[in-house]
């Protein structure tokens, strides 16, 4: 059998690893539930023509063929998504007449992305959107929703760092470059996006060369975007600059509200800066955009991002605007798995290993078994029937922290193998702490690291 080597951009979890993705999953779910958010998922593979026709994209799409493919374009006009704002469009539009509007929906799926491997930025990848779409109209006030949800489901996920929400407006942005008479304003938008990759100079140039500025419609564009702001204070820094034009206007104010809107969400862990730099390079968006980054992993870039888009979705009669953020959970999880040595505190969602005193009496361990998880107490009757100490040892291997043992005279007792103290137990009313029901996340590193404390493993029956 040749050498089996990891696939690059395709990222595959050990047991407790998965543990920590699973409920960083299970946390966004149910606060997104909280909220009133519905769940879907929609298939992995859309038309070319609608993958490519939201920003530059081209080079990032997986096409889905067939081996012997025989068609004259070599490919069956479908390519695997590479996010899921595109075909939560489509689904939108295909689902008219069956939803209610505001349509609020979550989406936690894989996508798919063409690109280099690289720290936080994977081939394959699990994201998780929120967004709320109107028909016709949508009140700004749910761009402010939408960011108050995000902020709350990553501030219940404690593990993560302190974290910085970016946030800007493309009405803000578009309106400044109006008043200066620029006439290709997406192009030098999508040139300022590389400001958090190039230096000032780098882009300043391209803003010359590329997009045809003059040198002082240039520099204005920079002293735009070099402002930032944790409260509405951006206001008279944007006006300072001389800069009039009705769009602006209607920018600032709704900058201003999103940022007034969260302000009580600031803590030592959240901060929102009002960032007017960031653009976002899909051409889809229209109002408000976000990006958010870790504190100590900025390298990482943005790790939870999206906007307003006032026209994403439209059946030539009505549109669909609609606001939305995406977390990547890929892209925050394994870093911060490799980074910090975050795992689950076992491997196994068992609470309690039902230990097998022989073959004949393994029915009635299973019974134990049984009776436990009605009361949704996960376990495992061991494998076999060997000595005590050796049953033990493999729930210890495991991160099990309890063995049950089934007496001959029918009755039952429970060890805490970590701590060594044994007591009666009835498997009908019995639990577990409930620290212990289910696997936590811990830290392998520093004083949070997860030591067994197992001390009596002898082989002798209990």
């Amino acid at each position: 059998m040749s050498k089996i080597s990891p696939l690059s951009g395709f990222p595959e979890l050990l047991p407790a690893q998965r543990v920590v993705e699973q409920q960083v999953i299970d946390t966004l779910r149910s606060t997104f539930e909280l909220h009133g958010f519905a769940g879907i998922e929609t298939r992995a593979v859309e038309p070319l023509d609608q993958l490519l026709r939201k920003g530059d994209t081209s080079k990032e799409v997986y096409l889905l063929r067939r081996l012997h493919e025989e068609s004259a374009e070599g490919h069956a006009g479908l390519g695997l998504h590479f996010d899921l704002t595109v075909p939560f469009a489509r689904y939108v539009l295909e689902n008219a007449g069956r939803l209610e509007f505001p349509f609020r929906r979550y989406q936690i799926q894989k996508a798919w992305r063409g690109e280099r491997p690289q720290e936080g930025r994977f081939r394959e990848f699990t994201q998780a959107d929120i967004d709320i779409v109107g028909r016709d109209t949508l009140a700004f006030h749910h761009d402010v929703e939408v960011t108050r949800v995000m902020v709350d489901a990553m501030t219940r996920l404690d593990f993560l760092p302190a974290f910085r929400l970016q946030v800007n407006n493309r009405k803000l942005i578009q309106g400044f470059y109006a008043g200066l008479g620029i006439a290709d304003a997406d192009e030098v938008m999508r040139l300022v996006d590389k400001l958090d990759k190039l230096p000032v100079e780098r882009v300043r140039q391209m803003l010359l060369d590329e997009a045809g500025l003059s040198a002082a419609d240039a520099d204005r564009v920079l002293q735009l975007a070099t402002i930032r702001s944790d409260d509405d204070g951006f206001v008279a820094a944007v006006r300072a600059l001389g800069v009039e034009h009705e769009l602006l206007d209607e920018g600032l104010a709704e900058l201003g509200e999103l940022v007034r809107g969260c302000a009580d969400l600031v803590s030592d862990r959240v901060r929102v800066t009002a960032d007017l730099s960031i653009a976002r390079g899909l051409d889809y968006y229209t109002g408000t955009v976000f990006e958010t980054r870790l504190d100590g992993y900025e390298s990482m870039g943005s790790i939870c991002s999206g906007g307003r888009y006032d026209a994403l979705a439209s059946d030539g009669r009505t549109t669909y605007p609609g606001v939305g953020i995406s977390l990547g959970v890929s892209r925050v999880v394994v870093p911060l798995l490799a980074r910090t040595g975050l795992v689950a505190s076992r491997s196994v969602p068992s609470a309690v290993l039902v230990a097998v005193t022989d073959e004949d009496s393994r029915t009635a361990s299973a019974a134990v078994a049984a009776e436990l998880r009605a009361r949704d107490i996960a376990c495992e009757v061991a494998p076999s029937a060997a000595k005590f100490g050796k049953q033990i040892r493999f729930a210890e291997r495991r991160g099990i922290p309890y063995v049950w043992f089934v007496q001959a005279d029918g009755t039952s007792q429970v060890k805490d193998i970590r701590t060594g103290d044994q007591v009666e137990a009835d498997p009908a009313t019995w639990t577990p702490p409930e620290a212990d029901l289910r696997p936590r996340i811990v830290s392998t590193v520093g004083p949070e690291a997860r030591t067994s404390t197992t001390e009596n493993t002898n082989e002798e029956t209990p």
